[in-house]
């Protein structure tokens, strides 16, 4: 089709912004805002997939594919702040929208930048299927359908710079030493 696997990012790119806006401005516009969401998650997937099934992988398209992942997960929540806020919650939210967004922006670093712990082990493997914990954000767009936006966004305020943390104290724990069983005697 000659459409390339940045061009599918910066589709992801548009609706990851186009989620965020509609959370941000509540009612109505929340609930296409996880509509649009769930759609950039789908070119999140599909950017990666087409460069893979077309040998266009290169190293500058992977950057751009994580560092738009990790802008549209944090601003989405960030909207969702806003769109509380608005909805008479007053500062609360925005500012653990910002949490939420900010956990993200650090976990990203974490994960990809620094390579905490390798990618290998961050995706889970069982019996050839692999689960990336990133997919569990296809439950937010349900939550804000369901009117649970604000316990989630507590949650998320909560899970992703303590998990940040977690990975930070787990990075700067020193490796045990391997120790080499003694020779046993031969009779």
């Amino acid at each position: 089709t000659g459409v390339t696997p940045n061009q599918l990012t910066t589709v992801r790119l548009a609706t990851g912004v186009a989620a965020a806006a509609g959370f941000a401005c509540g009612g109505a516009w929340a609930d296409l805002g996880g509509v649009m969401f769930l759609l950039s998650m789908l070119f999140d997937r599909a950017d990666g997939e087409l460069a893979r099934q077309t040998g266009q992988m290169s190293p500058g398209g992977h950057r751009y594919d994580l560092c738009v992942d990790c802008l549209c997960d944090a601003i989405a929540f960030i909207g969702i702040g806003i769109g509380l806020a608005r909805a008479g919650l007053g500062l609360p939210p925005i500012l653990l929208g910002a949490a939420a967004g900010i956990g993200i922006g650090v976990l990203f670093w974490q994960l990809n930048v620094t390579k905490v712990i390798e990618l290998s082990r961050y995706a889970m493997r069982h019996r050839g299927v692999v689960v990336d914990p990133d997919d569990a954000l296809a439950l937010v767009p349900v939550f804000v359908w369901l009117g649970l936006a604000w316990p989630m966004l507590i949650a998320a305020a909560v899970i992703t710079p303590a998990g940040a943390a977690w990975l930070g104290v787990l990075s700067r724990r020193p490796k045990a030493a391997v120790r080499k069983k003694p020779a046993t005697a031969q009779k």
